[in-house]
């Protein structure tokens, strides 16, 4: 996934569809038929034949079973050699059967009726993506290669069980779209991209413990401080925090530790309704160079050092003023 993909947050709905119950979740639609995956159907899907890992025989290494209708997929078991695996449009429930494919380098299975991503660890696994179903934890994905993991558009609560020691390779998470209100049990010291949109979060919490973030996305959140970013988060170069429920300019100031930061999206807060809403972000970050995606010209810059002197000048005589008072008395 290319860098511009993951800084432009998506808009994308949930399924209304889930594991146990799913009559009732669907309400008066039409019950779901079972669908096993049949070989003949594994077959029509196969391609990339390749050579085999021990360099004795080739196999398909490909299956994409897009929008198939499928619900299970225990007849995949068998296909060993398997490394591209598409199960993406399917209604899916249990992902198991995938357990056997020790050669597996990328797992797609968004939109389906998952409501767990749980997998026994596998050795080679590089990127998974498990958007758009019902899962509720982020338990059992501990994947020692894994660099991308996607689980966009779930019902996730809080983020438990990612082990930052076998996550070591991991640099790009998302969960967009989930049940979070706060950033903690992100334990991962090699994240560098995180995308948490779409959520319930109230509290930044952890953040000093990311400590390679470069990229932050918090937008549509019940953020009112900017409480928890930490001079740990050292690398961070770019926050969107566009749509939250920040209203004091005061609170620029506590970015003022990330000395990386470079841009920040703050449009759609009650703050950037002020007059000098620019100004006075300008003037707690001097080293900001966009703001909402507009680059910040010379003549503001100009006026934020201008406005910062003063401000130094009035406090200092102010406390002058207060030790000569202390002084007579």
């Amino acid at each position: 996934m290319s860098e511009e993909e993951h800084t432009s947050d998506v808009e994308d709905g949930e399924e209304e569809t889930g594991k146990e119950g799913e009559e009732e979740e669907l309400g008066e639609e039409e019950a779901i038929d079972e669908k096993p995956l049949t070989e003949e159907v594994i077959a029509e899907c196969l391609s990339l034949l390749c050579k085999t890992g021990d360099g004795l025989s080739h196999a398909y290494v490909r299956v994409d079973i897009h929008e198939r209708g499928v619900t299970d997929i225990a007849s995949l078991e068998k296909f060993i050699h398997l490394r591209y695996v598409d199960l993406t449009k399917n209604l899916i429930r249990d992902i198991s059967p995938l357990n056997s494919l020790t050669q597996l380098l990328l797992l797609r299975a968004d939109g389906n009726l998952l409501t767990s991503a749980r997998l026994e660890p596998q050795p080679y696994l590089q990127v998974a993506s498990f958007a758009d179903n019902k899962i509720s934890s982020t338990e059992g994905i501990n994947h020692p290669l894994l660099e991308q993991l996607s689980l966009n558009n779930n019902v996730i609560p809080a983020v438990v069980g990612l082990d930052p020691t076998v996550l070591q390779r991991l640099h790009t998470l998302e969960l967009r779209g989930n049940k979070l209100t706060t950033t903690a049990g992100l334990n991962l010291p090699n994240l560098k991209n995180l995308f948490l949109a779409q959520n319930l979060i109230k509290k930044l919490e952890d953040l000093d413990r990311l400590v390679q973030l470069t990229t932050l996305h918090l937008r549509e959140n019940q953020l009112e401080s900017l409480d928890g970013f930490s001079e740990l988060n050292d690398k961070l170069q770019y926050i969107n925090l566009r749509g939250n429920n920040i209203s004091d300019v005061k609170e620029f100031a506590k970015l003022k530790s990330l000395p990386l930061l470079r841009a920040i999206s703050l449009a759609e807060n009650p703050c950037a309704e002020e007059e000098e809403y620019r100004q006075e972000v300008l003037v707690a970050l001097p080293r900001l160079e966009r703001l909402d995606k507009d680059e910040f010209n010379e003549e503001e810059r100009q006026g934020a050092e201008e406005l910062a002197e003063q401000r130094k000048e009035e406090e200092a005589k102010a406390k002058a003023e207060t030790e000569e008072v202390e002084e007579v008395a």
